[in-house]
């Protein structure tokens, strides 16, 4: 019965949301149109930070009412996912959490194996029991129990937030007429030591792109060599939200194992000639 309440919870957040967002996309496109942003959107967005750390000394509580820095849940080799979400919200966050789980769901990683999910609520009021909901609904959203070690639902004081979203470019503000909070959605990647990596914008996100940008953010640590050659040959479209072919490189590969082919067809003719004049001089 809780778990029926708790789905009933989630599909009627889902519902208001598509209602929410179709009324948005249009208001969007109106300030398209006229270059205003949305009164309600003003001081949100994104500043990407590529390349800065996140500070890993503020306190945070998990799901278990645990205090622990932030710097507890990076290993130095893993890289981590961070979503930064709230709770009770009636729109983007819902969507944000349910993309990233069926995500991870179709993929052949797990957390807690190769990488790691930080999902951190930026609402101050929000306590450690929404936290272990959240994570109980989404964990069995996923069909993944073995999941949990690698997934940390965090909540904490505004100033220990503060810090993560202002390092890490995340820009939101509460409209108090809403009694909700306006903000951006996307995934952060970082490196296993704090370092932001890569963003993927929106509520939809291709496995491939999340595996790539875990590669990517691990330096190469995690995944297989093939997965390596893939970071080679594709590259970062921030227009297409989306990893794309890197014509250069892929040329490079493909002169690369021309001139190799080329090389071993001629070793082998000239082993084969040494061969033969050997035999005729022996002969």
């Amino acid at each position: 019965m809780r778990r029926t309440a708790r789905i009933y919870r989630l599909s009627y957040r889902l519902s208001a949301a598509i209602i929410v967002l179709l009324i948005a996309g249009a208001t969007c496109a109106a300030a398209q149109r006229t270059g205003q942003m949305p009164r309600q959107l003003e001081g949100t967005g994104i500043d990407e930070r590529l390349g800065e750390m996140v500070p890993l000394d503020p306190v945070f509580e998990n799901e278990d009412g645990e205090a622990a820095a932030l710097g507890s849940f990076f290993d130095g080799e893993r890289p981590v996912i961070l979503a930064l979400v709230y709770h009770n919200c009636p729109m983007l966050c819902s969507l944000v959490l349910q993309g990233l789980t069926e995500t991870l769901g179709r993929m052949e990683w797990t957390p807690g194996d190769q990488f790691d999910v930080i999902t951190l609520s930026f609402n101050p009021r929000e306590t450690p029991a929404e936290a272990a909901d959240a994570k109980r609904m989404y964990l069995d959203m996923m069909g993944r129990p073995e999941a949990a070690a690698g997934s940390h639902f965090l909540t904490g004081p505004d100033s220990a937030i503060a810090a993560v979203t202002d390092a890490v470019g995340f820009e939101y503000r509460w409209v108090e007429e809403e009694q909700e909070y306006a903000h951006p959605s996307t995934l952060i990647f970082l490196s296993g030591d704090g370092k932001v990596s890569r963003y993927l914008h929106g509520i939809k996100y291709k496995p491939s792109d999340v595996k790539t940008a875990l590669v990517e953010a691990s330096e190469g640590k995690v995944g297989t060599a093939f997965d390596q050659a893939l970071l080679y040959c594709f590259q970062f479209d921030p227009n297409a939200n989306s990893y794309v072919l890197h014509a250069r490189n892929l040329m490079k590969l493909g002169g690369g194992l021309t001139v190799l082919l080329l090389g071993s067809i001629l070793f082998m003719y000239w082993r084969r000639e040494s061969h033969r004049s050997w035999q005729e001089a022996a002969a």
